[in-house]
């Protein structure tokens, strides 16, 4: 879905607004896919900031189903998007040559990609470590036991690799 910028950019201190429905059915930050339960509209405000330059505004929400990274329990991760970015036309990326070219993939001309966009703020919000609850207390290694759920009763000790030397004499004079 691309929006139409040339107005904006081109006009001093022209805003428009938009509201925009998504056809996002899931996103996929390269490691993983997570379906979409629910989105809101996305909200935009347009605003020349100056001469080929706007201000991207607005925000959205978004529900994902994915797994907790510990325990591997299903979770309902939402996902709420503020942003505010500054864009240029392609006659001011030219000119400034302090602009990177790479900062405006979501950009084709005066044309705004707005799914490009979206996808790239989630991606800069997306959390590090998904969890079904903060204090979560994954699988057992051993037998592969959900903790949150029982204790298994596992022998899950392992030793400091760098007590391996000392326990090595302790076992050549337990034979002696």
């Amino acid at each position: 879905m691309l929006v139409n910028l040339s107005d904006v950019l081109t006009v001093e201190g022209k805003t428009e607004t938009a509201e925009l429905t998504l056809q996002m059915q899931s996103f996929s930050n390269g490691t993983d896919t997570y379906p979409v339960k629910e989105m809101s509209p996305v909200s935009f405000t347009f605003t020349n900031v100056g001469k080929g330059k706007a201000r991207i505004q607005g925000g959205c929400r978004f529900l994902f189903a994915a797994a907790c990274d510990r325990c591997l329990a299903d979770v309902e991760l939402p996902l709420a998007l503020s942003f505010d970015r500054t864009v240029l036309s392609p006659d001011a990326v030219a000119e400034d040559e302090d602009a990177q070219d790479d900062d405006q993939t979501f950009m084709d001309g005066y044309e705004l990609d707005v799914e490009a966009f979206v996808y790239d703020e989630i991606i800069v919000n997306w959390p590090v470590k998904i969890l079904c609850k903060e204090d979560c207390k994954g699988v057992c290694p051993v037998c592969g036991q959900n903790r949150n759920e029982r204790e298994c009763g596992c022998d899950t000790f392992v030793p400091d690799p760098r007590m391996a030397v000392i326990k090595d004499i302790f076992n050549a004079n337990k034979e002696v």
